[in-house]
């Protein structure tokens, strides 16, 4: 089910929604003008240069992102802190959150490659995330259609628990024949869904609902920020189990206007990239 708002209130149909289907979609999160600030960060740097990567699928092509594990005081960091964010990740976990990781991936026209099968539980599990209770949210900055690779999803595979993962050319993905067993289910348990998306959209899902995305085969650039958060008392107990993520920390939360207020682009003090060579759930290529 599809929900037209910016301003939250989880109310007990959409939390329904959400423990049933794994997933809530929000039209209109982010209003037009907070998209294009939020790609001056992107076009108007050299932050893409400096710390993105590609991640290879089977045939070579490949996704591109930059990840930091802390939100920071630019216009994506406000949008990592800010109340409409934050609170809605709350509410659909049930507990306080902090901020896990966050990243802007990108398809690029005609190169962009597959994002194969997988649960974000399937990477956070080796992290030392003892439950699934953590989840994403998926905001479009460009127009995300078939043609271009947009997300799909299984809805209601969250209730499958964690899948085998492993390595499937350079990422880590979803053991394919249970993937094509929870598809090919005959109870109507599971829908498979291709999630188009207009800019500024959100798609908040737990971390075990298998999701997959297709190469770019269009014309036009597909970007989207997938925010991450974990509940508090799932952070990880002890630092070296942490992975390449960080352990509870509290957000610094700011109103929602704050991400048309803020005019900073180019400051990422604090950010806490994430450099290719240190993530080990994938292979990365510069």
């Amino acid at each position: 089910k599809q929900w037209y708002q910016r301003r939250v209130a989880i109310t007990a149909g959409i939390l329904h929604d959400y423990h049933t289907h794994g997933y809530i979609l929000l039209r209109n999160f982010l209003a037009p003008s907070e998209v294009d600030n939020t790609l001056r960060v992107f076009t108007e740097t050299d932050v893409i240069e400096r710390y993105g990567y590609g991640i290879p699928d089977a045939s070579g092509r490949m996704p591109r992102m930059v990840l930091w594990n802390t939100p920071g005081d630019d216009v994506t960091g406000m949008i990592c802190r800010c109340e409409k964010v934050v609170s809605t990740a709350e509410q659909l976990l049930g507990g306080e959150v902090y901020h896990y990781h966050s990243k802007m991936v990108m398809k690029e026209p005609l190169i962009g490659g597959k994002q194969e099968w997988h649960q974000d539980y399937g990477y956070w599990y080796n992290n030392g995330l003892l439950t699934p209770d953590a989840l994403s949210v998926f905001i479009p900055l460009d127009t995300c259609t078939r043609e271009n690779g947009c997300l799909q999803v299984i809805a209601g595979s969250h209730k499958c628990g964690k899948i085998e993962h492993g390595v499937v050319a350079g990422q880590t993905g979803a053991n394919l024949e249970r993937v094509e067993e929870i598809q090919g289910d005959k109870t109507g348990r599971f829908r498979h869904l291709f999630v188009e998306m207009s800019p500024g959209d959100a798609l908040f899902f737990h971390s075990n609902v298998l999701h997959m995305s297709m190469p770019n085969d269009s014309e036009k650039i597909r970007r989207a920020l997938i925010l991450a958060y974990n509940r508090r008392d799932n952070s990880a107990g002890r630092k070296e189990v942490t992975g390449h993520h960080p352990m509870y920390s509290p957000i610094e939360r700011v109103p929602d206007s704050a991400i048309l207020g803020c005019d900073n682009f180019s400051d990422f003090t604090g950010k806490d990239f994430l450099l290719p060579a240190n993530d080990k759930t994938v292979t990365a290529a510069k």
